[in-house]
């Protein structure tokens, strides 16, 4: 498997989650392509200005470059790639997902009810061509970068044109841009919550090439017959590079140089109805054998304050337990206490049920039922399915006991096969639930629920106890898609090829 990447040709967003490095402000841009000419000289122009995934150092400039104060990243759409007008050749060498679009999906991905295509951002009525990030370490960095942006624009002469329609805070629905930011403390410190409360943003996968620090990979990566962690393999999250299967895409654009260092981003808008998760965590932890802030860990499979998972955790009481050694602990070993645990001792769901988020999210090797050796890792079933997670949080929350308002996540994620991954995941672990013998349970947080037909979900208890499992009813629809895409992300060669004009599929 691959070990040592080309960081210099691979885009910076796809081996940096950017938030991690005290990026606390991003701003989306997305745009259409009125001539293809004008539209290939921009995109030369903004390659000038796009980050790449080599290593950040303050110290030694041989080993890597000094940590920008902003960063940007650029990706296209299919009709993108048309507008840009790649060879016929090239275009259908892409994978139907990915041609097909977000939109056309909706049924795959549950986009129904509230969620549906017709209700998203106006914006996303509009044929969309190009996705451009800026990513901040001050807001004032991000204007700058915005503003260089607009001027590119202007300077294409009607080749690109930016398009607006993403709500606002006050009502608005025409902005020419998608803001987004870390969520602040009263003490205005930044944070790593998300509108619900919940500490986001831990565990995000590594793959091999990605980090030569052993310890990042502790729970992250894929599970050995030994117990420990290793890297999962480039090709999860990089075209060109050998994936878990020991092959290489299944389908990938020609010429190899189009595709390699590259990968496919899913842009999701997904709004926080806050209001009614504060509303139903409410009801429900009166009638739940566990305090209120129990009940809220076991809908994620971590607990609200510090990320602690409940596996480790599984009561008020062992929380305490785990806290005080949390607070003693070093800035490593809180690492490995976030992220290093399995469910190993609790295949049946009676410390962290099989409906909580990462769970769902990644099942970390239990998808076996303590079959010994079925397979070569006990993660089989899981390496295959990882994605990597970007974004940040958007918008306030001015009344926490309403829905509406323009808050929730901006929701990102990178992998080589849109369906096999991202899709598999959305449909077959979020929206349905038979690989966890849970029916058609969805999962709490990010499940379709629909209101005619309330959902429900099983908290069991341990074998033995004598004590009954503890069903959630009457489950709300919590998140609701507001716009999104599937775009390409190319590499820094793939950039310059599309701006020149040279892909030569033969």
């Amino acid at each position: 498997m691959t070990k040592n990447l080309d960081l210099t040709d691979i885009q910076g967003n796809i081996v940096k989650a950017y938030g991690a490095y005290n990026f606390h402000k991003a701003r989306y841009l997305f745009m259409r392509i009125d001539n293809g000419d004008k539209g290939r000289k921009f995109v030369g122009t903004i390659t000038t200005k796009v980050t790449t995934a080599v290593h950040w150092t303050k110290d030694d400039a041989s080993t890597g470059v000094a940590k920008p104060l902003v960063t940007t990243n650029i990706a296209f759409t299919y009709s993108g790639l048309k507008a840009l007008e790649l060879p016929r050749a090239s275009l259908k060498g892409f994978p139907e997902d990915f041609v097909m679009g977000m939109r056309e999906r909706k049924d795959i991905l549950g986009d129904d009810g509230p969620s549906d295509p017709k209700h998203w951002d106006k914006i996303w009525q509009e044929t969309v061509h190009i996705w451009i990030s800026i990513n901040g370490q001050t807001i004032d960095a991000v204007n700058e970068r915005y503003e260089w942006i607009l001027k590119q624009i202007e300077a294409s002469d009607g080749g690109v044109k930016l398009l607006t329609g993403h709500r606002g805070e006050n009502g608005e629905d025409d902005l020419p841009y998608q803001d987004a930011s870390v969520l602040y403390d009263a003490s205005g410190n930044p944070t790593a919550k998300e509108h619900f409360g919940y500490t986001d943003g831990i565990g995000d996968p590594v793959f091999e090439g990605q980090t030569n620090i052993p310890d990042r990979v502790l729970g992250r990566g894929k599970l050995t017959r030994e117990g420990g962690w290793e890297p999962l393999a480039t090709g999860e999250f990089i075209l060109g590079h050998v994936d878990e299967a020991m092959e290489y895409p299944r389908t990938a654009p020609a010429p190899d140089l189009l595709s390699n260092n590259g990968t496919y981003m899913v842009y999701r808008k997904l709004h926080e109805n806050v209001g009614s998760f504060n509303r139903f965590l409410d009801e429900q932890s009166k009638i739940f054998p566990g305090s209120k802030e129990m009940l809220a860990a076991k809908f994620s499979g971590r607990w609200r304050d510090n990320g602690a998972p409940i596996v480790n955790a599984p009561d008020d009481e062992s929380k305490k337990v785990w806290d005080e050694k949390f607070a003693e602990a070093d800035f490593a070993a809180k690492k490995r206490m976030l992220t290093d645990f399995t469910y190993n001792q609790d295949i049946g769901g009676a410390k962290c049920p099989l409906s909580a988020h990462i769970r769902r999210i990644n099942p970390r090797g239990s998808l076996e039922y303590g079959v010994k050796d079925a397979f070569d890792t006990p993660g089989a079933l899981v390496n295959r399915r990882r994605i990597l997670r970007r974004g940040l949080p958007y918008g306030k929350v001015t009344d926490p006991i309403r829905d509406d308002g323009n808050h929730g996540i901006i929701f990102m994620a990178l992998n080589v096969d849109i369906n096999r991954q991202f899709e598999f995941v959305q449909q077959q672990w979020i929206n349905y639930a038979n690989d966890f013998k849970e029916g058609n349970d969805k999962e709490v947080l990010l499940g379709n629920h629909d209101a005619k037909n309330p959902g429900k979900v099983v908290l069991q208890v341990e074998k033995g106890s004598g004590k009954p499992p503890h069903f959630v009813c009457n489950i709300p629809r919590l998140v609701e898609t507001r716009g999104g895409d599937y775009f390409f992300i190319p590499s820094i060669t793939a950039l310059k090829m599309i701006a020149g004009g040279i892909i030569d599929p033969t």
